[in-house]
């Protein structure tokens, strides 16, 4: 076994807070985009606001990892009566939609924290919502030990 340490970080996502401005939306696409700050792509975004009409609230979710299968939850949710898939609210970007993907290249996104190093002030979308909605909790770090399968497949740091 070997062991490696993860430094772990999180937006927290206070929904209660939301006014759907959507500002983290445009925020995270201009600082995304190549050249940086120079287009305003929703599309391109790491994080999307979605209405939840039932419990009127606006729902930050931010793009997670990829899955190359579908979920079996198929179910359809009714709320004022509209359906919503049960996918409607899920993190991942997965085959059966093209939410959280590359519009123009179909590859997957998955919110990197504006990635290394982060911005100063935090990541876009926290700096960019006038609610507090989204906040930057303090990075932590975690002790992973991986199998001596993973490390012969040469996983590295995560």
């Amino acid at each position: 076994m070997k062991t490696i340490i993860k430094t772990i970080k999180t937006i927290k996502i206070d929904p209660l807070k939301c006014t759907g401005c959507r500002a983290c939306e445009m925020a995270c696409s201009t600082f995304h985009a190549k050249p940086q700050f120079r287009i305003v792509n929703p599309t391109r975004s790491r994080i999307r606001v979605f209405w939840d009409e039932e419990n009127d609230v606006y729902i930050p979710i931010l793009a997670g990892e990829y899955t190359q299968a579908e979920c079996n939850s198929r179910y359809i949710i009714t709320m004022n009566k509209k359906e919503y898939g049960e996918c409607s609210f899920c993190r991942s970007s997965c085959p059966s939609r093209d939410l959280f993907k590359e519009p123009d290249s179909g590859i997957a996104l998955k919110c990197d924290v504006c990635g290394e190093p982060m911005p100063e002030g935090g990541p876009m979308c926290v700096q960019w919502c006038a609610s507090g909605a989204l906040t930057y909790a303090p990075e932590r770090t975690e002790e992973i030990e991986l199998a001596e399968e993973e490390v012969e497949e040469g996983v590295e740091e995560l």
